[in-house]
């Protein structure tokens, strides 16, 4: 099972792994050049991965619903609203995703592509931890 990491360490990705949680984040938006350097597949639908948490471990699994490639001045409200993060417009959605792509050092134009995927929580994940200081990771209680 691949992995998804939301927004950068620490606070941030605390914040949007609770929001996924909640079930009030169910999109989030990548840059497809980083799919390109990583070498790595776009994710499809019906696919599973493991949400993680700062220490790479998983805090629910999602499953796909959509995936879309488009134009950074192609993402809708919909969409955006979507991602749960409190944006109370689009053009506040994309004033903050510019903030943050140009933070991390990859600015983005209205025509640079993202990768805008869709999901929904399919399992939330406990994580146990013994005497010895060993994880187990088993389906969460009923949310």
């Amino acid at each position: 099972m691949r992995a998804l990491e939301l927004g950068s360490a620490g606070v941030v990705r605390a914040r949007l792994n609770a929001l996924v949680l909640a079930g009030e984040k169910r999109a989030t938006t990548g840059l497809f050049d980083e799919y390109r350097l990583e070498m790595e597949g776009l994710e499809y639908v019906g696919e599973r991965l493991a949400v993680l948490d700062d220490s790479a471990r998983p805090v629910a699994t999602v499953e796909i619903t959509g995936v879309e490639v488009k134009q950074f001045c192609q993402v809708t409200w919909a969409h955006a609203e979507a991602e749960g993060e409190g944006d109370s417009s689009l053009e506040e959605w994309r004033d903050g995703h510019r903030r943050f792509w140009a933070h991390i050092g990859t600015p983005v134009e209205e025509d640079t592509l993202l990768v805008c995927l869709t999901f929904r929580v399919a399992e939330p994940v406990s994580v146990n931890t013994d005497a010895e200081g060993a994880l187990t990771l088993r389906p969460a209680p009923d949310v």
